[in-house]
């Protein structure tokens, strides 16, 4: 079991920058890869980020490449999502998640490929 609690989030100029942070409990955060997503009012939940168990690979929606960057700190247990240059599009509820499986080293893009979620932080770019 893992549980996660996501912050960081808020109020933003367009152009400007926030960092979320994930804090994960359980004794084997660093077996899982975890996910970003986002959901903005209206839409479907979309896959933002994804860096894998061993802190190799990272995945980024087109959206966000170039903008964004995600992290992890496996001994603090922690995933990172810095975003840049923020656009009144990025606006939405941000998700860190942890996949279904275990030391996986495939892009995770879906939703329903991640069992555990945290209750989402609100980000919002001011245009």
């Amino acid at each position: 079991q893992v549980q996660l609690v996501e912050s960081g989030g808020g109020l933003v100029q367009t152009g400007g920058s926030l960092r979320l942070s994930c804090a994960a409990s359980g004794r084997t955060f660093s077996s899982y890869a975890m996910g970003w997503f986002r959901q903005a009012p209206g839409k479907e939940r979309e896959f933002v980020a994804q860096i894998n168990y061993s802190t190799g690979n990272t995945y980024y929606a087109d959206s966000v490449k170039g903008r964004f960057t995600i992290s992890r700190d496996n001994a603090k247990n922690t995933v990172d999502l810095q975003m840049n240059s923020l656009k009144p599009e990025d606006t939405a509820v941000y998700y860190c998640a942890a996949s279904r499986v275990k030391y996986g080293t495939n892009w995770y893009k879906f939703a329903n490929e991640y069992a555990y979620w945290g209750q989402g932080t609100q980000v919002t770019v001011s245009s």
